[in-house]
């Protein structure tokens, strides 16, 4: 008797496969996310010491060079001009350090556990990130409120508003990634944290969340110009003061930076379960 040939698969069955892939990320992201928000109602003193250093940056350094008038700013006061920086700010530091708690569950034998479930581990990687977008997005409503309450001129549209919100998402995305990539190839704790300290300020001095790139060295330009912080500020100072800016652009450079920075953490995370 002749075999039957097999039949080829259907059109319906391969459109399906993509679709279940991407079911497979936003149950992931969406899980993750949900986990964070938990954590993030169940002990909410963290939003209140977080929310410290925002305060000493708008207060003292935007309250006394707004009274200088040192740094130009194309004729904005100079607090609102850095509303925006300190925003990106608070996402970086709030995500920066998102590694140790990868570590953490690595220790407590969580990842282990996640790696051996049918789940790629570039779903787990990209949940993780987007879920310190949660934990950034919180963080960015503390300091959109405090900017408010000492007089900064936001524009308060709700596209405006939810445009800024995926900026700060995008941002604490691409750092959590990064501090992920530097917790597999660190694999501690203690030198995770010692990174996190020696990249965060330099991130955050070579970028235009304090002064314009204008005003910098040429050096200090080129480092501002490829730094991703400088398109998340950019594109907040656009969305929530008004200034002109090319969405598009900075909008593409965060997408890109958080798909790279999801690769190098999938890349490396096997390292931490070994």
């Amino acid at each position: 008797m002749s075999a039957v040939p097999a039949a080829p698969p259907s059109a319906s069955a391969e459109a399906t496969a993509p679709l279940g892939v991407v079911r497979t990320y936003a149950a992931r992201i969406g899980a993750l996310c949900l986990v964070e928000i938990q954590r993030l109602r169940h002990d909410r003193s963290e939003l209140y010491t977080r929310a410290i250093q925002p305060i000493l940056w708008l207060v003292i350094f935007g309250g006394t060079f707004n009274r200088l008038h040192a740094i130009p700013t194309g004729g904005l006061p100079y607090i609102d001009f850095l509303a925006p920086g300190v925003l990106a700010q608070s996402t970086l530091f709030v995500s920066v350090f998102y590694g140790i708690q990868v570590i953490w569950e690595r220790d407590a034998g969580v990842l282990s556990k996640l790696m051996v479930t049918p789940t790629p581990r570039s779903a787990l990687v990209t949940g993780k990130a987007f879920a310190a977008g949660m934990r950034a997005l919180s963080q960015a409503v503390v300091v959109i409120v405090l900017s408010l309450v000492l007089g900064v001129s936001f524009l308060l549209a709700p596209w405006r508003l939810l445009g800024a919100g995926l900026v700060a998402v995008l941002g604490a995305a691409f750092f959590a990634s990064l501090s992920m990539t530097i917790a597999g190839l660190v694999l501690s704790r203690e030198r995770l944290m010692g990174i996190g300290q020696a990249i965060t300020m330099p991130l955050f001095f070579a970028s235009n969340a304090l002064y314009p790139i204008a005003v910098m060295p040429p050096w200090l330009q080129a480092i501002a110009r490829v730094n991703p912080l400088s398109y998340e500020v950019n594109a907040l100072r656009g969305l929530l003061i008004g200034t002109p800016t090319n969405l598009w652009l900075d909008f593409g450079v965060l997408w890109l930076a958080v798909v790279v920075g999801i690769f190098g953490a999938t890349a490396v995370l096997p390292r931490l379960v070994r």
